[in-house]
């Protein structure tokens, strides 16, 4: 479904990714990790779209993304959930949800998407008038991932889920990340929490100083504390 090759990218001067390869199949959920720095959010940024300067190739679904804006590669069904969230402030979680069936234009009906991803968000139903920033952590960033998932997505690529939110909320996460993928949603996750995104995923993919180091299945990894200690430790 999504495949880089050789995939450079630069910070202004910084030279941050270098040729990094990856691929990523349909109906898969695959683990990026690795150390802080180590080039995974550049990763998924620009896949996206979101780097300014980018060389080598990135397909979707057979469509050459190398060129594509952002916008396009949304609408191509590649959804994303940044690190920092993005819920806007003055509106409400119905408001916010409503800001991801903007791409669609007019050919999901809004009503029922809503109710429907209500349903699969329970903490977000009994919150959809009330101002998306006024909730918690975890619940803001069950809005994120709510927000991308409303126009059903072909795939979509979560950087950093689990950042400050309560073990409760990250469990519930896994079971919600599992049942996008039982649904044929393709899901490309970066994370810290090294542990519960190889227990959750079913490839992992390591980086070092932007660059793939390694590639597994995760329940290898998950076994190798080795190979963990060495690119993934603190």
């Amino acid at each position: 479904m999504l495949e880089t090759k050789d995939l450079n990218a630069w910070y202004g001067a910084s030279h941050t990714l270098h040729g990094v390869s990856i691929s990523v199949a349909q109906g898969e959920i695959v683990a990026l990790v690795g150390r802080n720095g180590a080039g995974k959010t550049t990763t998924i940024r620009s896949v996206m779209g979101l780097m300014s300067k980018t060389t080598g190739s990135m397909t979707f679904n057979g469509n050459d993304l190398t060129s594509m804006p952002a916008h396009d590669r949304f609408r191509l069904g590649l959804a994303y959930v940044p690190e920092e969230r993005r819920i806007i402030p003055g509106l409400t979680v119905r408001e916010n949800l409503q800001l991801g069936l903007v791409a669609s234009r007019g050919k999901i009906d809004e009503r029922e998407a809503i109710e429907e991803i209500a349903e699969s968000f329970p903490r977000l139903k009994e919150r959809l008038d009330q101002e998306g920033v006024t909730m918690s952590g975890g619940e803001q960033q069950m809005l994120a991932i709510a927000r991308a998932t409303i126009a059903k997505p072909k795939m979509i690529l979560l950087d950093e889920p689990s950042e400050g939110i309560m073990p409760v909320l990250v469990e519930e996460m896994g079971v919600l990340f599992r049942k996008l993928r039982d649904q044929g949603v393709t899901l490309l996750l970066v994370e810290q929490n090294v542990e519960w995104a190889l227990r959750l995923a079913d490839r992992a993919v390591i980086m070092d100083q932007g660059e793939v180091v390694y590639e597994s299945s995760s329940a290898a990894l998950l076994a190798d504390k080795e190979i963990q200690e060495r690119y993934c430790a603190v």
